[in-house]
């Protein structure tokens, strides 16, 4: 038999007589948890607030027998085992009851008390297992889903371009931290690889066939980003039908990695503090300390300091700032845009066999000359676009006009304007810059895209499929330059 405290298992029994319940309640009230209910209507009164075990119910009962109440029972707590106790041994009823499984055991009386504790030990065990075998399948099914969602590409479990100074030595932190069980704080700014630095961290841990569980902490605003990471017990507010795990719990043996969180809350410090000094944690509403061993990563941008502000503990600032990893921006390492620019052309032409393969050297030497603010993001999306509108194989520095940070094209090296594409006055101040800037790339997206109308004749399936994208990604572009088709 499994060691388990049989007190942390509800048990509701179930009869008409109050003498039959006191009778049961002197037996068995040291060894369990019991729960009483006089007849079948207060036992599914007590079913809405109770998640039992088991539910032991005499069988003859006037209003509503004890087979009806199981069968009841079975509807609003699937999990719950039913024990029948029966004076009346009517055989076709029963086997009927046990092979539905409205039935767990049944039990004739008079009962036995060292016979019926041990079935109900065994009942409770059996339940408790059930309970561990789902938990386990959610944690799985969770997982699963992470996986089928993230892009199955080395660059994106882990792997870094680190041709600059600056990424080696990232590179070299990380592979000093990973190791270890240390929790780490990475800092960067808007579309920086701050998720490859945690997934990198993660494959070079021995943690590495554990999950690997990420939070986007900007879907979850107030309360909700606590009960995210933690989850909830059934009642713990309004809205909280079931008992939930929360992604720490799912994340247990692995990694928890949390993206750029704004300032948590009070209760959701002193719920990360318990976390990182103890390994313990609680669901919301509940009052049960679970020990986890989950390793944190949590990333900020740009820095903590900026990101949260002086509202937060001390100490769970100090805890999260045992090794900081700090991301450079892409302009403090050009020597990485031609390699990134290059695997992003790949990983977009993978999915989409129509777009170009290459880049110009033209191009290349243009990207290399941008500033990016956008950082690796950015650098991805312009290499989309221009796959995208590139109609040959080879990308041409004309295909980068929807960059949106692209200095004027004189500076870059061996870059001729575009016709399409003028540049600008040099004492144009920076917002007209933009704002003609955005109005030009409008306009020549507007061109691409009827030109693309009138080869595919109207067909906005070859339309798609010309230009190597979603159709939903097609009729939002056509919505937005008021094309109407």
């Amino acid at each position: 038999m499994r060691d388990l405290d049989w007190k942390s298992f509800d048990v509701l029994v179930v009869d008409d007589e109050q003498d039959n319940l006191d009778a049961f309640r002197f037996a068995f009230r040291k060894t369990f948890s019991l729960h009483y209910a006089l007849g079948g209507t207060q036992a599914l009164e007590e079913l809405a607030r109770l998640d039992p075990a088991l539910i032991v119910t005499d069988q003859r009962m006037p209003g509503m027998s004890g087979l009806e109440l199981l069968r009841r029972a079975k509807q609003m707590r699937p999990d719950a085992l039913g024990i029948l106790l029966t004076a009346y041994a009517d055989l076709p009823v029963l086997v009927d009851a046990l092979n539905s499984g409205t039935v767990y055991r049944y039990v004739q009386k008079p009962w036995d008390g060292s016979e019926l504790a041990a079935i109900l030990r065994q009942g409770i065990s059996v339940f408790a297992t059930m309970r561990e075998n789902k938990r386990l399948r959610d944690q799985l099914a969770h997982y699963a889903g992470y996986l089928e969602r993230e892009q199955r590409d080395p660059i994106d479990f882990g792997e870094l371009i680190c041709n600059s100074a600056a990424m080696k030595e990232v590179s070299a932190r990380i592979g000093e931290v990973a190791p270890t069980s240390t929790h780490v704080l990475v800092e960067g700014r808007v579309g920086a690889e701050k998720e490859i630095v945690a997934r990198a961290i993660h494959v070079g841990s021995p943690r590495e066939e554990r999950p690997f569980v990420k939070v986007t902490c900007a879907a979850f605003r107030g309360e909700a980003l606590e009960r995210e990471i933690f989850g909830y017990r059934r009642g713990a507010f309004e809205g909280a039908t079931a008992d939930r795990a929360g992604r720490v719990e799912l994340a247990h043996g692995g990694t928890l990695y949390l993206e750029d969180p704004g300032p948590p809350n009070a209760a959701l410090q002193a719920r990360l503090v318990r976390l990182l000094a103890t390994g313990e944690a609680e669901r919301v509403g509940d009052a049960e300390s679970r020990s986890l061993d989950v390793r944190l990563v949590v990333s900020v941008t740009p820095d903590l300091d900026e990101a949260w502000g002086r509202e937060v503990l001390p100490e769970l600032v100090s805890r999260l700032s045992v090794f900081p990893i700090r991301l450079p921006p892409l302009c403090e390492r050009r020597e990485d845009i031609r390699p990134l620019a290059e695997h992003f052309l790949r990983k977009y032409t993978r999915r989409n066999t129509r777009a170009a393969r290459a880049l110009s050297n033209e191009a290349l030497a243009l990207l290399e000359a941008c500033t990016f603010p956008g950082n690796v993001r950015e650098l991805e999306n312009v290499v989309e676009r221009a796959a995208i509108l590139a109609r040959g194989d080879v990308i041409q520095p004309e295909h980068l006009a929807f960059v949106p940070h692209v200095p004027s094209w004189e500076k870059a090296p061996s870059a001729a304007p575009s016709p399409a594409t003028p540049a600008l006055p040099r004492d144009t101040d920076a917002g007209a810059r933009r704002q003609n800037l955005d109005s030009q790339l409008e306009e020549i997206e507007r061109r691409e895209m009827l030109a693309a109308l009138e080869r595919c004749s109207g067909n906005k399936a070859e339309m798609a499929r010309l230009l190597g994208v979603q159709r939903t990604t097609l009729y939002y572009r056509l919505k937005r330059l008021g094309i109407d088709v």
